[in-house]
């Protein structure tokens, strides 16, 4: 960054809700700032057509916040409202101001936030090799469990899934019943755990579809949240399975395997040509069965949770995400 540019490590940060103006500014610090940890030749490319930033101020403006330096923005992080869980980020940092205890301050209100919303779980995505990444997030009573496999898979275009509805193709006198529905099956995988917000806002912001799976009774045997497509989380030719998950239980692996039909059937409908979609570790039989159908990882990472308990990431549940 050119030195006119710059702004003083030693002038005093302040931290404000993120606006609209603020967007573009806090998307190029999010990519530089990863690109630049990971050492990609050209930083600012880092995650290409995906958006993270514009999309989760969208879905909630309230819980997005700005870091800024003599009133520059300089940094930015995101809460996210799941019910009894919570998590956040991306939290970065413009790289010339790291270790500046930016970062600290950025946390501050995200915690209001979780104290706010009274969720009973909490949780991050970061770096399992980075002892700076882990420390501070130790500091606010995160703890490094299992890692986090994020995988792709080239899309291939199967039989129809039978149940398979879509979230975008309800009218708007079922949607609320569907939301219903879903609060139920998510609750089934962990008491409170709510995707309405993830749902809705895919919805609003025209970034994908949910896709539902009827079950032999009135509820859902599962549903995931996707995103499809450039200016969404995905990126341009992919459908990312922000979250997954199906009624827990007998027979919960091949309802898994059927939401992954349903997820690749969606991709392939909307013309993409990879899926992607995250799963902890500690999901094994989850993990071992979206290997055996040849996802590979591209990008690994570890989950901190607070309190230091398993939450919903249990060899017994069948569930997509990585907390990004």
């Amino acid at each position: 960054m050119p030195a006119a540019k710059r702004t003083s490590a030693a002038a005093p940060v302040s931290v404000r809700p993120l606006a609209e103006p603020d967007l573009d500014r806090a998307d190029e610090i999010f990519r530089v700032a990863f690109g630049t940890f990971l050492g990609v030749p050209e930083p600012e490319t880092f995650f290409g057509t995906a958006d993270y930033v514009r999309t989760r101020w969208a879905a909630d403006p309230h819980a997005a916040f700005a870091a800024t330096v003599e009133g520059e923005v300089v940094g930015s992080n995101f809460a996210a409202h799941w019910g009894s869980v919570g998590y956040f980020g991306p939290l970065t940092v413009r790289p010339d101001l790291w270790d500046q205890g930016i970062g600290r301050r950025l946390m501050e209100p995200v915690m209001a936030c979780f104290d706010a919303w009274d969720n009973r779980h909490l949780g991050l995505f970061t770096f399992s090799h980075s002892p700076k990444h882990l420390e501070l997030y130790r500091r606010y009573g995160f703890w490094p469990r299992f890692l986090t496999a994020i995988m792709k898979k080239q899309v291939a275009v199967g039989a129809a899934v039978p149940g398979r509805l879509l979230y975008g193709e309800l009218t708007a006198a079922e949607r609320p019943g569907a939301l219903s529905l879903g609060r139920a099956l998510t609750g089934a995988v962990y008491e409170g755990l709510s995707l309405e917000r993830e749902i809705t806002a895919v919805q609003a912001q025209g970034l994908g579809d949910t896709v539902l799976l009827e079950g032999a009774g009135s509820g859902l045997d599962g549903l995931a949240v996707c995103h499809c497509g450039a200016g969404s989380e995905a990126g341009e030719d992919v459908c990312f399975v922000k979250f997954g998950a199906v009624r827990p239980g007998p027979d919960a692996a091949d309802r898994f395997e059927r939401l992954l039909d349903a997820c690749e059937r969606l991709a392939a409908e909307r013309g993409l040509g990879q899926l992607d979609a995250g799963t902890n570790l500690a999901r094994q039989d989850a993990y071992r069965r979206m290997a055996d159908r040849g996802f590979r990882t591209w990008l690994q990472g570890v989950t901190m949770h607070r309190p230091n308990d398993p939450g919903y990431s249990h060899p017994d549940a069948y569930v997509i995400d990585d907390w990004r």
